[in-house]
């Protein structure tokens, strides 16, 4: 059975950090990229942060550039999105996505960026 897990979102104030994590199973994690997607009330999808299979291509949106950095550890077959210097417009459901044979998606986690 394919899982996605994340976990690591919750309530933080402006300018501050979360780690989000996505542990995955059922599938060779080795050999998907995975993706960090959010999705904010009201907006379209947004792809946030790509990493490669091996980890040697990373890839950001431009609006997290300089903040978010995503890593992964094929051994533990976990992914994670390090978010750094965080805005009010942050806040949003974020997922982990396998890119490979298949695709799949987690279930998300909230993170809300406020004072």
């Amino acid at each position: 059975q394919v899982q996605l897990v994340e976990s690591g979102g919750g309530l933080v104030q402006p300018g501050g950090s979360l780690r989000l994590s996505c542990a995955a199973s059922g599938f060779t994690f080795r050999n998907y990229a995975m993706n960090w997607y959010r999705q904010a009330p009201g907006k379209e999808r947004e792809l946030v942060a790509h990493i490669s299979t091996a980890a040697y291509g990373t890839h950001y949106a431009d609006s997290v550039k300089g903040r978010f950095t995503i890593s992964r550890d094929n051994a533990k077959k976990m992914v994670y999105l390090q978010m750094n210097s965080l805005k009010p417009e942050d806040t949003a459901v974020y997922y982990c996505t396998a890119v490979g044979t298949y695709n799949y998606w987690g279930q998300g986690t909230q993170v809300t960026v406020s004072s």
